[in-house]
């Protein structure tokens, strides 16, 4: 595919997701986020076209014009003052519904890739102001690395040093509820969230155990109310051998624990997988200092990390 700029992007996991009440101008709750990638991965390309078409495989439920992706297409174009006339498609590894984050990495992947191939920086402001727009999660995976985020999710407020701690993560059979019934069922009797200074610190020192000792996440009560199953895994998790910790990510309903070891992680996924939950056993972190996005432009060939 000459000319075609092909990006991998991870999904995340939220080792503190804090819901506050108050809600920003967008009507958007305040939150306090802490999310780490995770070596579960998408793969976006992206090569130019008479006019902007977008195809996801396996596909999605709904239409490519409602995605992330088109929206931020469009919105990139319009901040840049071009014309959206590319063609993108997904290459879809990371579980919907599951609070991974896999229609935002998407986004932001398709963001970096035009980036490159409109020879923009992806941190410049009117990129991350477009990622914004999309969705509360675009902006991390603009620079998918362990890192603090404030506003609604959305605006980094310091990053950590690279994590890479084994993972397994872990999806019920019973389908939740959406991000909006989640955010809905916690309005209506959500508590409110922890602190997460105790957790930074630990980061900063890379204390992996003090990292698993201050998983929190206020929006999961939600996620166990539409999706009680997700509550049984996350408690199976809690329990398996060479488990540190487990919780349930974003607004659910994937539950992932922080293991030992590469075989403990895949012992649970194992174990999980003969129970008919789905299953990956991966790590968290990516190649600290290298850019997910390798392209080269002579030869128009793109590979993932």
């Amino acid at each position: 595919m000459a000319g075609a700029v092909v990006v991998t992007t991870p999904c995340k996991v939220n080792l503190h997701l804090g819901v506050h009440r108050e809600k920003d101008e967008r009507g958007y709750h305040r939150v306090d986020s802490v999310m780490v990638p995770v070596d579960l991965c998408d793969v976006v390309t992206v090569e130019r076209a008479p006019a902007l078409s977008v195809r996801f495989e396996p596909s999605l439920e709904v239409a490519p014009e409602r995605t992330g992706v088109w929206k931020a297409a469009v919105l990139l174009a319009e901040a840049l003052g071009r014309q959206p006339g590319v063609s993108v498609s997904v290459t879809c590894h990371i579980p919907e519904r599951a609070g991974l984050g896999g229609s935002s990495a998407d986004a932001g992947a398709a963001i970096r890739a035009l980036c490159e191939l409109w020879g923009v920086e992806p941190l410049d402001p009117r990129v991350v102001a477009v990622a914004r727009r999309v969705g509360a999660d675009v902006a991390f995976f603009l620079c998918p690395e362990p890192g603090l985020y404030g506003g609604a999710g959305d605006v980094l407020e310091r990053t950590f040093p690279a994590l890479e701690v084994p993972i397994a993560l872990v999806m019920p059979r019973e389908e939740g509820g959406s991000t909006v019934a989640a955010y809905a069922e916690f309005d209506r009797a959500g508590a409110r969230p922890g602190g997460y200074d105790d957790l930074c610190s630990a980061l900063d020192a890379s204390d992996v155990s003090s990292v698993a000792a201050r998983l929190h996440n206020n929006l999961a009560p939600a996620a166990r109310a539409l999706c009680p199953e997700s509550g049984e895994v996350e408690a199976w998790l809690r329990g398996r051998p060479g488990v540190l910790a487990a919780q349930i990510t974003g607004s659910g309903t994937c539950s992932f624990a922080l293991c030992e070891s590469v075989a403990a992680a895949e012992a649970a996924c194992a174990e999980a997988r003969r129970k008919g939950w789905r299953a990956w056993a991966t790590k968290t972190g990516w190649l600290a200092g290298e850019s997910l996005l390798k392209y080269s432009p002579a030869t128009g060939c793109g590979s993932a990390w």
